[in-house]
């Protein structure tokens, strides 16, 4: 039996054979490897062919541009043609180290011109993932991590029936755009264009299995393709239930079991959830953390704030400007800026030979640097969750720090317990004294949660102010009962730990408050978003799963 995640995939293919521009494109994650290759090969044959990009390409190559060589030798203006300027389809080899500005170009592109199509490859791992901006313009979305070859047999799709396929044009039933805002909702998907995408794609699908009108099979698929990828939580489940493995639905049609198109195409909160689950990987929730993080507009993947620089770092587009003693000439691009304009300075000036540059030739390098990250733990040592959470938090801190000597990563380690708060563990790479002050670590007390936040609070300021990013990762079963004066009072305490909240949230510190409580209920999550921070419930969670939880919240 075909594995439902490469049914899903054979469906994808079909839609972007079909109509890919319509949707926009595909945003496949999976790494290199047989299984991608089956299915990158089948998308040349049947939705080909495509044009390549790489991630560092610049606005030249996009949009055209002037052929400096060609125009010194022509003695006349050559201008380039443009990859964005002409339509047809386009693959982006290891997207998810686009940078913002490139994304925010290739969407604006999806949007201005009818007919263009992109396939976005993310090999990335953990929280590296394609840019929010241009994730949205791609209707389609697939994950083939973890599938065999034996998974993935060859793709077997009839030419003549595509061409039928095209001409066809099904109907939209009463009730199946209904069905799909429902949808929407009930996953948490917020964009709008979310919902037209999955009716184009019920209707590529409809076409295919040559209906008149859009079915109800046609509906849960577009819900898997398009809708679930962009979940933010799961229908019908508590925080117990999404925390186990769920097995995956078989997604082929079944002929006996087809809707007759009746007109009450409507999908039971069931039936989208067994689609979500079949189209979801194992890590969802890590992700949906991430996702659900405070996030700044320049963030890229992999590492801290970027930051403009005129010596080092990844290069950048140059800018206009004037040579000092921290800024050098980008001599290609000056020469680029000024050729155009060689032949009408050469008449006004008859006498002067060589090259004419202006001072509004001039064009300067730029770079970018990476500011390092640095993960705030602050952790409720209190009474009420030292004995069930403390190890798991120890152990969580431990893999993180191991991870942090390539990634360039930061630890800090804020107890709070008693009557106040403690910063036990500066920022820090170092794993000896990290397990030294861990296994120190006490437990007891009652739960000064303004206290905690405070204290982490102030040193996540301190660290942006030295040139980090940090992000705070509260770990807590939200019981505040004591206040920032050391005394009683669970309402005062509450508010003062809100107030601190709130703070963090103007400031957009990225943050993540993982419920610790042996039973989650909803008032830490409101607290979260009072907070402007992912949350997470994780009653049974190991250190492993908590350190993916922690590190796919981090600024990125």
């Amino acid at each position: 039996m075909t594995h439902p995640r490469w049914y899903l995939a054979e469906r994808a293919l079909v839609c972007l054979a079909l109509g890919g521009a319509d949707l926009g494109g595909l945003h496949l994650r999976a790494r290199v490897g047989p299984v991608r290759d089956r299915f990158t090969n089948a998308l040349e044959k049947y939705a080909g062919p495509f044009r390549r990009l790489t991630p560092d390409i610049g606005d030249e190559a996009l949009f055209g541009g002037i052929d400096v060589a060609a125009s010194l030798s022509a003695g006349t203006v050559v201008e380039t043609q443009g990859l964005l300027q002409s339509a047809g389809g386009l693959v982006l080899p290891m997207a998810e180290r686009a940078r913002p500005a490139l994304a925010a170009r290739l969407a604006n592109a999806l949007d201005m011109h009818a007919g263009l199509m992109l396939v976005a490859l993310d090999e990335g791992v953990d929280d590296e993932t394609l840019a929010p901006t241009l994730a949205e313009r791609l209707g389609l979305a697939l994950d083939l991590g973890g599938l065999a070859l034996s998974d993935a047999p060859p793709f077997d799709i009839e030419t003549g029936h595509l061409d039928l396929a095209r001409a066809a044009s099904p109907t939209v039933p009463e009730g199946a755009i209904q069905t799909l805002a429902i949808a929407a909702a009930t996953l948490g998907v917020r964009s709008l264009r979310a919902p037209v995408l999955a009716l184009r794609a019920a209707a590529l699908l409809s076409a295919w299995d040559g209906r008149d009108t859009i079915g109800s099979d046609a509906l849960t698929e577009a819900v898997a393709l398009v809708l679930a990828p962009r979940a933010t939580q799961l229908p019908g489940t508590d925080a117990e239930e999404t925390d186990d493995k769920q097995d995956p639905p078989n997604l082929e049609p079944d002929d006996q079991v087809r809707d007759e198109n009746d007109g009450r195409n409507t999908l039971p909160n069931e039936v989208v959830l067994e689609a979500v689950r079949a189209m979801l990987p194992e890590n969802f929730l890590d992700r949906m953390i991430a996702r659900s993080a405070v996030r700044k507009a320049a963030a890229g993947s992999g590492a801290g704030d970027r930051r403009r620089s005129n010596r080092r770092g990844r290069p950048l587009p140059a800018r206009q400007g004037t040579a000092d003693r921290e800024a050098r000439i980008d001599l290609i691009a000056t020469l680029r800026v000024a050729a155009p304009w060689q032949r009408v300075r050469k008449l006004e000036n008859p006498g002067r030979g060589g090259l004419h540059i202006d001072r509004s030739d001039l064009r300067i390098r730029q770079y970018e640097e990476r500011s390092d990250r640095a993960i705030i733990f602050t952790v409720d040592a209190s009474g009420s969750a030292a004995l069930a959470r403390l190890a798991e938090a120890k152990g969580a801190i431990e893999i993180l720090l191991a991870q942090a000597y390539a990634r360039r990563d930061y630890v800090a380690l804020i107890a709070f317990r008693g009557a106040g708060a403690e910063l036990l563990l500066p920022p820090t790479r170092s794993l000896v004294q990290t397990k030294r002050r861990l296994a120190a670590l006490p437990g007891g007390g009652g739960t000064p949660l303004a206290s905690g936040l405070r204290e982490a609070f102030t040193l996540a300021l301190n660290l942006r102010g030295r040139g980090m990013t940090p992000t705070v990762a509260l770990l807590t079963d939200g019981r505040a009962n004591v206040t920032l004066e050391g005394t009683g009072g669970r309402a005062k305490a509450q508010e003062e730990a809100e107030g601190f909240a709130r703070q963090i949230m103007r400031h957009e510190i990225p943050a993540v408050v993982i419920d610790t409580g042996l039973r989650p209920t909803g008032g830490l999550a409101q607290f979260a978003a009072v907070m402007g921070a992912g949350y997470l419930a994780l009653p049974r969670a190991d250190a492993e799963r908590l350190a993916r939880a922690v590190s796919g919240s981090m600024a990125e």
